[in-house]
């Protein structure tokens, strides 16, 4: 396949970055309106799906990964919340999930804006999201337990009782703030 140099396709301002003068097939190229290849809006729009794709391939999506790791943490919040309270939260450990959430969105915000917190506090608030998912999952294994019948009647406490793997997705959350702790950052 042939390939055509990537910065004849973008405007003279873009063409000073390094990360600019990659190849692009040809057929993208072919793509584009005959009259104005040089600027257009959708080399530009390649540009930036070729530069998402580079950064990931090279383990820089540090500070999308912190924002993601936020916008994660505030809707499994609000989806643990709305849960809880139909449980009632009979349980004071019920509290905790709720705790945690804002934390990690702080921290997954602060990581997003700044190297050194997305390196020491989102680290640590998406560990102890982590640690409060794997509790969670305890914590829904010994309700299901307690529930009539207990593991005997497995398939009905699965249905009736508290969801036994729903926690996990915590554990998610925390464990993309992890992962945004040890990538590399965007440039």
């Amino acid at each position: 396949m042939r390939h055509v140099m990537f910065s004849t396709l973008l405007p003279l301002a873009h063409r000073a970055s390094a990360d600019a003068r990659r190849c692009v097939p040809r057929t993208v190229v072919a793509r584009l309106p005959r009259g104005s290849r040089r600027g257009h809006p959708a080399a530009e729009a390649v540009y930036g799906i070729d530069r998402l794709v580079h950064d990931v391939r090279h383990g820089r999506f540090e500070r999308s990964m912190s924002a993601l790791t936020a916008v994660g943490a505030a809707v499994t919040t609000a989806e643990i919340y709305f849960e809880h309270d139909k449980a009632s939260y009979g349980d004071p450990w019920m509290w905790a999930p709720i705790v945690t959430g804002p934390i990690g969105v702080a921290a997954g915000v602060a990581g997003f804006a700044n190297h050194r917190l997305a390196k020491t506090a989102l680290p640590l608030a998406s560990a102890i999201i982590v640690a409060n998912g794997l509790q969670g999952v305890w914590l829904h294994a010994r309700g299901i337990h307690q529930k009539p019948g207990g593991w005997r009647n497995f398939r009905y406490n699965m249905e009736k009782g508290p969801p036994l793997l729903a926690p996990l997705l915590v554990t998610l959350v925390g464990g993309m703030g992890l992962l945004a702790a040890v990538l590399r950052r965007e440039k």
